[in-house]
């Protein structure tokens, strides 16, 4: 009887192992960071929804085809504190259980977004028993000690709060998630303290004037040399000190009345964003106990005509106080930024350092999406891209074909890329692979990979007034390569000028992937590549299009 119950006991445990195995994971590969799907690496060719989208069941079941139409294999959709626990300690799952089966109808993977204690730096999204006890779930005060309608990070109650109804919104997952259309969940949504440089309530003003936290100490001295470049800076510049108040480890604030770019409230925003991250990471770990997918967190970033903290959601997860949230919130997987600035390549390079995985949560879609999108898979090894707002239209442009020349340029380009996307897994974080974005203010890229050098600039100039050219391409072996581009020439030298044999070409042909098998189509020549002295040798890609490039030498 024993060895029977023995074996019961092992088979329950194997089971536990392999679901663990299958639930969705992070993963390194190279410097890559990878997502991981039932065993396998997964790119997101996603969209986020509108932050009402998802608050109603009938509206939702005429978004679902629309995705399809779009080609987006995962849609980043919010759910809300107060639509799950009108009351207190009452839940209700309905609209959470409505978006799964939507979602597994649709064969789309789904992203949650945690709308609880913060949305855009406001609080607005949590139930009405919260929102009326401002005593026991106490706002942030300005300078001026008036309450502002931000829950103050130092609010234990509210942070208890958040954090059971997370973790109930978790053990529902774990329970009726079986097929694991759940991918991550985002933590909350641009937060951070707006219209005051930091919170004035009387809690915060204690810990701002007191020493800071041990937890911090400990991390400065163990991280000394390896912070980022701005914390790094400061902290130099202030005797590099590992106890002392935040002015006196980190510097006090600098207002210059005559320039109102050069206000700088650097100390308020790292003592900010460690609160911020204590109060996420404490929910973070609570949920992980539940469910332990991927966690995450958005930014709000910051811009040139908003550049000190307040003006932004200062204390946010941005790329300047990465090391705060590092220290502070070890249960969360990873930063991102939501990019609708104009420097798109700067925001990217800023969160993709520290080890922190790369993933675009919000961002613009469209031509500059789709150029966009391109680069950053080839350049930053992404593990997803997601414009926002995707259901604004009611009615969806036919699926394209590969040419995708009338079609929505995002869903061509998601198109091509979904056809390649085992390609593109890969070769991620090998350093086989690279990103093209080229745009009026840099219209010229090169760089070395494999054996060539190897310059991209638009096809027609006059685009680049309007949209960006972007691509991606990938080394096949010593002499060939496979490109997708939108609106680009590619072209390819030896690495020194002039060294010897020349290059030409062998064989140019476009062509798709189907389920990850390259099918080429017309065998390109003449016209329709470089190659001349005069032009360069290489590729002509008006529009979008993949094509697998063979080279050979010669004297």
């Amino acid at each position: 009887m024993s060895k029977i119950i023995l074996f019961f006991v092992c088979l329950l445990g194997w089971g536990f192992v392999a679901e663990a195995q299958s639930i969705p994971s992070l993963r390194t590969q190279g410097v890559a960071t990878q997502l991981i799907v039932d065993g396998k690496p997964y790119l997101m060719l996603a969209g986020e929804l509108h932050n009402s989208a998802c608050s109603n069941v009938e509206y939702m079941d005429s978004v679902w085809p629309r995705m399809k139409q779009l080609n987006m294999n995962t849609i980043l959709a919010p759910v809300s504190w107060e639509l799950i626990e009108p009351e207190e300690g009452t839940f209700d799952f309905t609209l959470v259980d409505a978006m799964i089966q939507g979602a597994e109808k649709s064969n789309i993977k789904l992203v949650i977004l945690w709308f609880a204690s913060w949305k855009n730096g406001g609080s607005i999204y949590m139930p009405s028993w919260v929102k009326k006890d401002y005593k026991r779930f106490p706002r942030a005060m300005n300078q001026e000690g008036t309450s502002i309608e931000i829950l103050s990070t130092f609010g234990e109650e509210s942070m208890k709060a958040d954090a059971n109804a997370f973790v109930a919104f978790m053990k529902y997952l774990r329970e009726r998630d079986r097929n694991h259309t759940i991918l991550m969940v985002q933590i909350e949504n641009e937060m951070g303290i707006l219209n005051t440089i930091r919170d004035f309530s009387p809690a915060a003003n204690k810990a701002f004037n007191g020493p800071i936290p041990q937890e911090l100490s400990a991390y400065l001295t163990k991280n000394k040399g390896r912070l980022t470049p701005e914390l790094q800076k400061v902290w130099s510049e202030n005797g590099s000190k590992t106890t002392g108040t935040w002015e006196e480890v980190f510097g006090r604030s600098t207002l210059n009345i005559n320039d109102w770019k050069s206000l700088s409230f650097y100390t308020e925003e790292l003592f900010m964003a460690y609160h911020y991250a204590r109060y996420v990471g404490y929910i973070a770990q609570a949920g992980k106990k539940e469910h332990p997918i991927p966690l995450f967190v958005n930014a709000w970033l910051k811009g040139p005509d908003y550049p000190w903290t307040g003006r932004f959601p200062g204390g946010g997860p941005l790329p300047q106080v990465m090391d705060m949230w590092k220290c502070a919130a070890p249960a969360v997987d990873f930063l991102s930024p939501d990019i609708y600035v104009p420097h798109f390549r700067e925001v990217v390079e800023q969160y993709n350092r520290q080890g922190n995985p790369m993933f675009i949560p919000e961002t613009r879609g469209g031509d500059v999406g789709a150029s966009r999108v391109l680069w950053a898979i080839g350049e930053h090894n992404i593990m997803g891209f997601s414009p926002f707002g995707i259901d604004r239209f009611r009615r969806m442009p036919a699926s394209p074909s590969a040419s995708g020349s009338s079609a929505d340029p995002l869903a061509s380009t998601y198109e091509l890329l979904d056809g390649m996307s085992e390609l593109i897994l890969q070769h991620q974080g090998k350093g086989t692979m690279r990103g093209i974005l080229v745009e009026k203010e840099s219209p010229k890229q090169t760089f070395e990979l494999g054996n060539y050098l190897i310059t991209a600039d638009a096809s027609m100039s006059q685009l680049l007034e309007t949209s960006p050219a972007g691509g991606l391409i990938i080394r096949l072996g010593s002499d060939e390569y496979i490109v997708i581009g939108r609106n680009l020439n590619v072209r390819f030298a030896p690495k020194t000028p002039g060294d010897l044999p020349l290059i030409g070409i062998d064989k140019v042909y476009e062509g798709v992937f189907r389920n990850g098998v390259w099918t080429p189509g017309r065998l390109l020549n003449g016209d329709e590549t470089h190659c001349s002295t005069f032009s360069g040798t290489g590729l002509k890609m008006p529009g979008l299009s993949i094509q697998r490039i063979t080279l050979y030498r010669y004297k």
